[in-house]
């Protein structure tokens, strides 16, 4: 009976054991798949940052597909889209894919015939403005001419193609919109370590309207003249800002440390000091024997200083203090002033 017992208990203490461990491990794998789904999700959410939605329209034709493509190029040929010669593409393919559901323009080339008399010009083209249609083909629409589309009467020969054909009005002007070229502007920032370079802005193309008289000898152009012209959109200069911050030499430290008492900021110190030292050296006492202007600033009259201290004429602090207020008051800061000087030759 004992024995019995004894082998029941210890079946019995086997089983919770069992249990006990099989419990254990549950819960190990239970939190270490957790902690890997945790992990999974996390890279999923990273791998998912750089993924966009991106439509495409072609021809009619939708299609959405998420990809991490950078630009548009990169999305087409993910996408095993081929572009073939004459078709169109809105935005163009270097156009960076900026936006979680950016669109995809495609206008795919398609046969076209124009006739000008007896003249006829084949090519393969996307555009559906039948004035820029005829200028792709080389020819010129003169202001009220007229561009019909016609019949294909010649379709075995020709295929699908659609026919525009140019009716002669007797016009003798056009109208041609041309672009009108940016320029390229530089700037001195003190604040940007001389012999670097940052564009501060690009420069973009404007429009212009442009209306011209033909002259025609023997029924051909030989010349045009501008009867006027109108601007569509003003072109935006390219901005270049040209590093002029300057290290301060040894020679310039007295100079540097009444500047800071003064209240020149670190900042401002190159610039305060290069201007200070174009106009007086950094000398208390430096007069302009034409003019008068005296001290530091070069104040004109000096005694205009003693506004802000009765020590003007002797004090290098109380001479740059003041002159701190001129420039900020006159020209908005040490960088405008000094920029100003460089133009002039003065402040």
């Amino acid at each position: 009976m004992v024995m019995k017992l004894s082998k029941k208990f210890d079946q019995a203490l086997v089983l919770v054991i069992v249990v006990a461990l099989a419990l254990f491990f549950g819960c190990f794998l239970k939190i270490n798949s957790a902690s890997t789904f945790a992990d999974g999700e996390d890279n999923n959410l990273v791998q998912e940052v750089d993924n966009k939605y991106v439509t495409f329209y072609d021809n009619g034709s939708k299609l959405i597909v998420k990809t991490d493509a950078k630009t548009v190029k990169e999305a087409l040929d993910r996408a095993e889209i081929n572009l073939n010669q004459g078709d169109k593409i809105e935005p163009s393919l270097e156009t960076v894919i900026n936006s979680n559901n950016f669109y995809i323009n495609i206008y795919r080339a398609r046969p076209v015939i124009v006739k000008d008399g007896i003249n006829e010009k084949y090519l393969m083209t996307a555009n559906y403005d039948t004035k820029l249609i005829a200028e792709e083909a080389g020819l010129t629409v003169y202001d009220g001419d007229e561009i019909k589309i016609m019949p294909n009467d010649n379709f075995l020969e020709t295929g699908i193609a659609n026919v525009y054909s140019i009716v002669r009005n007797g016009g003798r002007t056009i109208t041609i919109e041309e672009e009108i070229p940016f320029s390229e502007e530089t700037v001195r920032d003190i604040n940007l370590e001389s012999g670097k370079t940052e564009v501060r802005q690009l420069g973009e193309v404007g429009a212009k309207r442009v209306y011209y008289n033909v002259l025609y000898v023997d029924n051909q152009e030989v010349s045009r003249e501008v009867i006027s012209e109108e601007i569509i959109r003003e072109p935006v200069n390219r901005i270049v800002a040209i590093g002029a911050k300057k290290s301060i030499p040894p020679e310039w430290g007295t100079c540097a440390d009444w500047a800071r008492q003064a209240g020149v900021s670190e900042a401002d110190l190159s610039a305060a000091l290069d201007l200070i030292y174009r106009e007086s050296g950094c000398r208390v006492d430096a007069r302009n024997a034409s003019s008068g202007a005296y001290g530091i600033p070069q104040a004109l009259p000096g005694s205009k200083m003693a506004s802000v201290g009765a020590d003007w004429a002797t004090n290098p602090v109380t001479q740059i203090r003041w002159m701190i207020g001129y420039v900020n008051g006159r020209y908005g800061g040490w960088g405008p002033a000094l920029n100003f000087w460089y133009a002039h030759g003065w402040y």
